[in-house]
This record gives C-alpha cells, sequence and structure tokens, in this order.
C-alpha cells in the first residue's frame, strides 16, 4: 500500500558544531557553501544548484553531532498524512512553526522508529540559482545535498520502515555471506539516482555522513587541493576514490568538529519502474571502494551521534543484531 504522501528526496541535515566562525571558514570559504543567512547560533547554507534556503545547518553546541535530518514532501498538504504514520508507529511528534529565520515552512518532527530526529516539510523560501553564476564557484563547487548514511542495529526493520512505511525504493544492498543470506546495508531513494538514504549496520542509530553533490572528478581533486594549501589537510579521511555500490567517486572530510561529510559525483538514474536491486556480498572489498583499497579505521568506527528532539539528550546506542563483519574490516559499520 502506498503512503498518503510524496516524499521528493533528502533536504537537509543539521550539524551540531562548537564554534561557528571556524565552521564558516570550513564550509563557506573553503569548502564553498553558500551562505544564505546567519544568527548568533546558526549558518544557514546550501549549494549552488539549490534553488531554496538551505541543505545544512550549522548549530552552535557543546557536542558535536546531528541535530537532526530532514525530507522534502511535495507540499504542505503531505504533512498530516506523515504525522498520522509517525503517530501509528508510537512516535513521538511535534509540530515546527515556519519563521523567517530558518526559510522553511509548517513542518513535523519526529523521533523515528529507529531512534532518528527527522524533520518533513513541503515549504522552503526560494533562492537564486546559481548554478550559472560561474563567479560564486569556490572550493568543492558544492552542487546540492545528495543522501545521508544512517547506522542502524537492524538493518532488517530500518529497510521495512523506509520502504514499506515512507515508500522509499532500492537501487542496491548488500547481504552476509552463506548460503541464507542476510540482509547487511541498502540504498534507498526517492529522487531517481542512487539514494536518498543509506541503511547499513552498525552501532545506532548514529548518522556516519552526509552526502553533497558535486559537479565533477574534477571538482574532488581541486578541493582536495584547496583542503590541503589552506591548512586543512588533516579533514581529509578517506579517498578521493571510487564506490562500487553506487558507482560514485568520493572524497570523505571531517569538519573541525569530526562531523563527517562526503563529496560525491558520479552516480545513476534510476528512472525505471521495474529496476532491480544490485546485489553485493559483505566480504566484495569493491563494493566499498571499486579500486579494493581498505578504508580508515577512523571510517568503519566513528559516526555522529544523534538528538532527542523533545530532551535533546543524546539517543542511547545499541549494538547490531548481526555480528558477521567483513574480513578487512575493524570494526561492524
Amino acid at each position: 500500500m502506498s503512503p498518503s504522501f510524496d516524499i521528493v528526496r533528502s533536504g537537509h541535515i543539521e550539524f551540531l558544531v562548537r564554534d561557528l566562525a571556524e565552521a564558516r571558514r570550513f564550509y563557506v570559504d573553503t569548502l564553498g557553501f553558500v551562505l544564505t543567512q546567519s544568527d548568533p547560533n546558526h549558518l544557514y547554507l546550501r549549494g549552488l544548484e539549490d534553488r531554496h534556503h538551505h541543505c545544512l545547518v550549522l548549530t552552535r553546541s557543546d557536542t558535536p553531532g546531528v541535530g537532526h535530518i530532514s525530507f522534502r514532501l511535495r507540499g504542505q498538504s503531505d504533512l498530516e498524512g506523515v504525522e498520522l504514520l509517525l503517530k501509528a508507529k508510537g512516535c513521538a511528534t511535534r509540530w515546527v512553526e515556519g519563521d523567517e529565520e530558518s526559510g522553511q515552512g509548517r513542518a513535523v518532527r519526529a523521533q523515528d522508529p529507529l531512534g532518528f530526529p527527522v524533520e518533513f516539510y513541503g515549504w522552503m523560501e526560494p533562492k537564486e540559482w546559481l548554478v550559472r553564476k560561474f563567479q560564486e564557484h569556490r572550493g568543492g563547487r558544492v552542487m546540492r545535498l545528495d543522501h545521508f548514511n544512517l547506522l542502524v542495529p537492524d538493518v532488517a526493520a530500518a529497510y521495512s520502515w523506509y520502504s514499506e512505511g515512507l515508500g522509499f525504493g532500492c537501487t542496491e544492498l548488500t547481504e552476509t555471506e552463506g548460503a541464507q543470506p542476510e540482509l547487511w546495508a541498502a540504498w534507498l531513494r526517492r529522487k531517481p539516482t542512487c539514494h536518498d538514504v543509506a541503511l547499513t549496520t552498525g552501532r545506532g542509530p548514529r548518522v556516519h555522513h552526509a552526502g553533497f553533490f558535486v559537479t565533477d572528478r574534477g571538482a574532488i581533486m581541486d578541493c582536495a587541493d584547496v583542503l590541503a594549501s589552506t591548512g586543512y589537510a588533516s579533514s581529509i579521511e578517506r579517498g578521493p576514490g571510487r564506490h562500487g555500490i553506487s558507482n560514485a567517486f568520493f572524497l570523505y572530510l571531517r569538519d573541525p568538529d569530526g562531523n563527517r561529510l562526503e563529496l560525491y559525483t558520479g552516480d545513476y538514474l534510476s528512472a525505471d519502474p521495474d529496476w532491480e536491486p544490485i546485489r553485493w556480498k559483505l566480504n566484495d572489498p569493491q563494493r566499498q571502494t571499486f579500486w579494493g583499497a581498505i578504508p580508515p579505521q577512523s571510517w568503519f568506527n566513528d559516526a555522529m551521534e544523534v538528538r532527542d528532539f523533545e530532551s535533546g539528550a543524546f539517543v542511547p546506542i545499541a549494538s547490531p543484531k548481526l555480528q558477521e563483519k567483513p574480513d578487512y574490516a575493524v570494526e561492524i559499520r
């Protein structure tokens, strides 16, 4: 049964940072995000391809992590359907009234069945499209938010929530070895690309990274040069490289607070209604790096904790249901 609402795509993410001035130097001055608006506690940033107020919010906090992730709905009339579904699943929900500061209309925020703080919205203030304003293209030439990668203890349950509850389709998946393989990870989408959300077995709920689309491989290489020449070489955690899953060219970065983002380009169209998920085995190292290089320990072990949207406390983390792990991995991811 299809949901009574229509999720269009991943919308925005809120990173918690300790020093807004340093975060601005990293994200705006170095990576090339566009600053839409700011106040003493927030920076609202967007990419060059974004036609709306923001895709990334940086919020001043004593502790780094993720405040919330969000999805854009087809329109404001879809909000009630989302709220009904969340309440039927026993989730705490809250209406967030729109304001000029956030540039966003009325929204529903909830702690979803997986423990993640998630916001659903149907309207955001339009902003200038900068794709052809080439004088504004700097750093990594960030175009837009592409996806979230989420760590969950039970991927099968998470897959059910996203596919059956929210109407996501699967483009690729990883399964365990053996005669009766189990689901280890899944790449799910609403927009017709590889994914809007990746679900991966690991200690969670945690956010592994937010992926931001850039123009091409050259943008990633140029960004690595800019980072290295401006004192941010240690922010480069992994890559440049190419994923097997998604086919994308990537560069993983850690901001000054340790929050992780991916610069991402080169994935594919998945618009066909008869798309069959591409299957990978857990111990195939080419799924993570097509060239076969093993990621660093931090990429397996580290991730961003998420907040309870009501109390503000970080959500307790549970260990995975599946204990099998890749032969080459340092820890379950």
